[in-house]
C-alpha cells in the first residue's frame, strides 16, 4: 500500500535570423506571444501581435546569441544512486522511498555501481577524459521536494571532463545539405534527482512525491557553442540517441527522463558576452527551440529599448510561447558547496593501473567499459548511406523516429526489392500514414513482413505500380485492407487482390 502523500500548504514570436554558419547573427524583430519590458524590480508579461522583422538600417548593429546547455538524464538503473529503492515510472506516490531518500537521521549513502558504469560509458562515447579520481559534494538549497536540504553532486572534480558532442542537421531548400557542428562537453557529473512537487491551485496546496528523490542523474554540461534554438534542439536529440544506444538512459523527455536547462545571452559581435539568463526544466526538443528563440529576441528587444538583462532563472510557458521570470539566479556562493563527508573519493582504474589480483566486482575498469561500447548513431547513419545508397537526410529520419530503423531493417531482410524503393515506401508511405493517424511505429497496423510481401509482389510484377499505389490509398482509407495485410490468413494476398479489384471497380463507377 502506498504511503500517504506529504502535503505542503501554500497560498495559492517569432524572430528574424541572418543565417551566418547556421544561425549565428540575429536582427531586430518582435517575439511572438509574450514580451517583457523588465527593469530591475519590475516584470510584465503581455501579448503582442506578430511583427515581421525589418532589414537593418545602415549602421544598425547586429546581435550574436550564445547558448549553453545543462542536460539532466535519468540513469537506467534498477535502484537509486545511493539507496536500494527501486526506480519505476508512474508508481503510486511515495511508494518507492527508503529511509535515506526521506533523509531520516543516521542513514548513510551507498554508491550504485551501475550508475558509475553508466557515467563512464557516456563519458567515453562523448570523447571525454575520465577522471580516475572524482569527488562528491553537497549543494545546499531548500525546496520542499529535497528533504535533506542539499543535493549530492560533483562540483569540484566530476567523473568526466573535456569532451565533444558532434551533431548534424539538414539545411538548404530541400534540406539535402548536411551541416556538421561540434559542441564542447565541459563535464559529466553524477548527482541525485529531487522529488516532485505537484501543485494543486484549486486547493492552494502543493503535494510532495518522493519516488523520484535520489534517482541517479547524469548532468551533461555543454559549453556555450550554440547560437539558436534549432542548433540546441538538434544537439539534445543527438545526445538522446547516444544515451539510448548506450543503454545508459531511456532519455524519454515525456516521462521526465531527460530535462534541459538553457543558458542564453546576446551581445554585439566583437564585444564581451552579455548577461545570461537560464530557462529551466525544458522537457521537449520543440519547447527547447521555442524557448531559446523567444529568449534571444526578448533580450535583444530589452537592450535596444534601453533596459538591462538580469542574471535570473526563467521558465517557459508553452501555452503563451514565452519565458516568465521565476527568481534571481543563484551563484556558487548561494549553494554553499562543501565536500560530502559520508562518501570517500571515487577511484577508477584502467588496464595499467588495475591492482594485481583485484576483484573485478570491486573495481571499475575504464578500458573494459571502452571495449563494450556499442555502435553510435553517427556510425549507424554512415553505414546506412554506404550500405543502401540512401541520402544522408533519409538516414537521419530513420534514426530520429523511434523504432523506424528496426522496421526498415526487418523489411530489408524479407524482400528482394531495391533499398531505394524500400526507403521510399517506409519513409513516405508508411511514415506518412502513421503521422496522419498519430501513431507510433510500434503501433503500426502494417507489419514489416506485410510490407515486404507487397514489395515482393511489385518486384515480381505480380501487381503493377499503380495497383500498389492503390493499396496505399486503401491503406489510408479502409481498415479492412489493413486487417488483411496483418492477418495470418494463408490466402490473404488473394483476398487483398480481390479487395483491390472491388475498390477499383467502385472507383470506376
Amino acid at each position: 500500500m502506498a504511503a500517504p502523500m506529504l502535503r505542503l500548504c501554500c497560498p495559492g514570436r517569432r524572430w528574424a535570423l541572418a543565417c551566418i554558419d547556421g544561425c549565428s547573427r540575429h536582427r531586430r524583430g518582435a517575439p511572438n506571444g509574450c514580451t517583457s519590458s523588465r527593469r530591475r524590480g519590475q516584470s510584465s508579461v503581455a501579448q503582442q501581435p506578430f511583427i515581421t522583422a525589418q532589414k537593418p538600417r545602415k549602421g544598425e548593429h547586429e546581435w550574436a546569441a550564445v547558448v549553453g546547455l545543462e542536460i539532466h538524464a535519468q540513469i537506467s538503473s534498477k535502484s537509486k544512486l545511493f539507496s536500494g529503492s527501486q526506480v519505476h515510472f508512474a508508481a503510486p506516490p511515495n511508494s518507492l522511498v527508503s529511509f535515506f531518500d526521506a533523509s531520516l537521521p543516521g542513514t548513510l549513502p551507498v554508491l550504485n555501481r551501475r550508475c558509475v558504469e553508466a557515467a563512464v560509458m557516456t563519458g567515453l562515447a562523448l570523447n571525454c577524459r575520465i577522471n580516475k579520481k572524482s569527488l562528491f559534494d553537497r549543494k545546499h538549497y531548500f525546496y520542499a521536494d529535497l528533504p535533506a536540504g542539499y543535493q549530492i553532486t560533483q562540483q569540484r572534480l566530476p567523473i568526466a571532463v573535456n569532451g565533444s558532442l558532434v551533431y548534424s542537421f539538414c539545411a538548404g531548400k530541400n534540406r539535402s545539405q548536411v551541416i556538421n557542428k561540434t559542441a564542447r562537453v565541459k563535464q559529466i557529473q553524477l548527482e541525485q534527482d529531487s522529488g516532485k512537487s505537484l501543485h494543486d491551485d484549486l486547493r492552494s496546496q502543493t503535494l510532495i512525491d518522493l519516488n523520484r528523490a535520489g534517482v541517479g542523474l547524469l548532468e551533461v554540461v555543454l559549453e556555450p557553442d550554440m547560437s539558436c534554438g534549432e542548433e540546441a534542439a538538434t544537439a539534445v536529440r543527438e545526445l538522446q540517441l547516444i544515451l539510448q544506444a548506450l543503454g545508459t538512459s531511456q532519455a524519454n523527455m515525456a516521462e521526465g527522463q531527460l530535462r534541459v536547462d538553457a543558458n542564453i545571452s546576446v551581445h554585439h559581435p566583437g564585444e564581451p558576452l552579455g548577461v545570461r539568463t537560464e530557462v529551466k526544466n525544458l522537457n521537449s526538443a520543440r519547447f527547447l527551440a521555442k524557448a531559446i528563440d523567444y529568449e534571444i529576441q526578448r533580450q535583444i528587444n530589452e537592450l535596444e529599448n534601453g533596459g538591462e538583462i538580469l542574471n535570473e532563472t526563467r521558465s517557459f510557458d508553452s501555452k503563451l510561447g514565452c519565458t516568465i521570470p521565476m527568481r534571481d539566479k543563484e551563484g556558487k556562493q548561494d549553494y554553499r558547496f562543501m565536500p560530502e563527508p559520508n562518501l570517500p573519493p571515487l577511484l577508477l582504474y584502467d588496464t595499467e593501473s588495475l591492482p594485481a589480483g583485484a576483484d573485478p566486482q570491486q573495481v571499475i575498469d575504464i578500458d573494459r567499459i571502452r571495449e563494450q561500447l556499442p555502435e553510435l548513431p553517427s556510425v549507424t547513419r554512415e553505414k546506412l548511406v554506404q550500405q543502401y545508397g540512401m541520402l544522408p537526410e533519409h538516414s537521419f529520419t530513420l534514426l530520429n523516429e523511434v523504432g523506424l530503423l528496426e522496421f526498415f531493417q526487418n523489411v530489408m531482410k524479407e524482400t528482394r526489392a531495391e533499398p531505394k524503393k524500400v526507403t521510399s515506401w517506409v519513409l513516405n508511405t508508411l511514415l506518412g500514414f502513421l503521422k496522419q493517424q498519430n501513431l507510433a511505429v510500434s503501433e503500426s497496423p502494417v507489419t514489416p513482413s506485410a510490407l515486404a510481401e507487397l514489395l515482393n509482389l511489385l518486384d515480381r510484377k505480380a501487381i503493377s505500380s499503380s495497383a500498389a499505389k492503390q493499396t496505399d490509398c486503401i491503406l489510408h482509407s479502409h481498415q479492412q485492407c489493413v486487417k488483411l495485410l496483418v492477418s495470418p490468413h494463408p490466402r490473404r494476398l488473394l483476398l487483398l487482390s480481390v479487395f483491390l479489384i472491388a475498390d477499383i471497380l467502385v472507383g470506376v463507377k
